[in-house]
């Protein structure tokens, strides 16, 4: 069952330029994705396609000018931007990409107790504190305090005493030592495990690959392929999109072959299929309209030539 569900969701920004031109940038279009009980979904994708804009939509914390279209359905209703607030931090817990967003003015050990609902706040710290490999003295520490090591491992922290039912975590292990980061990643299987949920958004496709379900493909600010991570296997045979294949042969562990061209910018961006100027099986199809998204092999893909 979806716990959460994003449908067709848009975003674009509005912008002044020179002379106090306004200027519309589309930067998201027709995402849809779902979080399934019981299951961690992961995000990939280069820099800039779309993935933290997913997560901070999704917390209703996108900047004034900002537009959105689409819908977000919380167990199967759908949501407005006060109630999507109001189970921020409750039903919703977020691990951001940035360190800055620790209360400067608050010691972190308090910041962690705030997000449990339930039993004794102070064990439930201090005991992920200990996972994490952080003393007892950590928790009197005030933010400017940590080294930038610490203060991710306190931001997983939080996530991981919260009572919440979902967990988006943006880039949550970068800078981490080994053991702390697969200390990380067996939370949130376990936490998954237990009947929630997790959105795990990463560039690490090897780590995903270890405790995900399911992978989901961005590409210039939409999604081009969810598949199961089985999928992601030998040289790609059973994955549906070619720049999800393309993306699987250019890991180092894999073929490291690099992928022609680059992502467009979201001010230029093609008029049909979004990945058409790079893809080797560009038809003058491509180039008319966005290909809509289908189900594929028990995958879902947004490509009229996958098989």
């Amino acid at each position: 069952m979806a716990i959460l569900e994003v449908k067709n969701l848009s975003i674009s920004f509005e912008q002044y330029r020179s002379g106090l031109k306004r200027e519309v940038i589309d930067v998201m279009s027709n995402l849809s994705i779902e979080l399934e009980e019981g299951e961690i979904l992961a995000i990939v994708g280069s820099s800039g396609s779309g993935k933290s804009l997913l997560a901070h939509a999704m917390l209703n914390i996108l900047p004034e000018n900002a537009k959105t279209s689409g819908q977000i359905f919380y167990e199967g209703k759908p949501l407005t931007d006060v109630e999507l607030t109001a189970l921020r931090g409750k039903e919703l817990a977020f691990i951001p990409q940035s360190v800055n967003f620790l209360d400067p003015l608050m010691q972190v050990g308090k910041q962690v107790r705030q997000s449990s609902r339930n039993g004794n706040a102070v064990e439930k710290q201090r005991s992920v504190f200990e996972c994490y490999h952080l003393g007892k003295e950590v928790e009197k520490l005030y933010p400017f305090q940590l080294s930038g090591g610490m203060a991710r491992r306190t931001l997983l922290s939080t996530a991981a005493v919260s009572d919440a039912k979902i967990i988006i975590a943006d880039e949550p292990t970068p800078g981490l030592d080994e053991v702390v980061i697969q200390e990380a990643l067996r939370n949130f299987r376990e936490f998954a495990d237990e009947n929630r949920a997790v959105m795990l958004i990463t560039h690490d496709i090897g780590a995903a690959l270890t405790i995900a379900d399911k992978i989901a493909v961005f590409y210039a600010g939409t999604v081009v392929e969810i598949a199961p991570v089985g999928d992601f296997s030998g040289k790609g045979e059973k994955l549906r999109h070619p720049y999800t294949k393309a993306l699987w042969r250019a890991l180092p562990q894999n073929e490291f072959t690099p992928i022609p061209g680059a992502q467009p910018h979201l001010s230029d961006l093609p008029k049909g299929c979004l990945f058409a100027p790079r893809c080797p099986l560009m038809t003058e199809a491509c180039t008319v309209e966005r290909p809509r998204v289908r189900e594929l092999r028990d995958g879902k893909v947004r490509c009229i030539h996958a098989t």
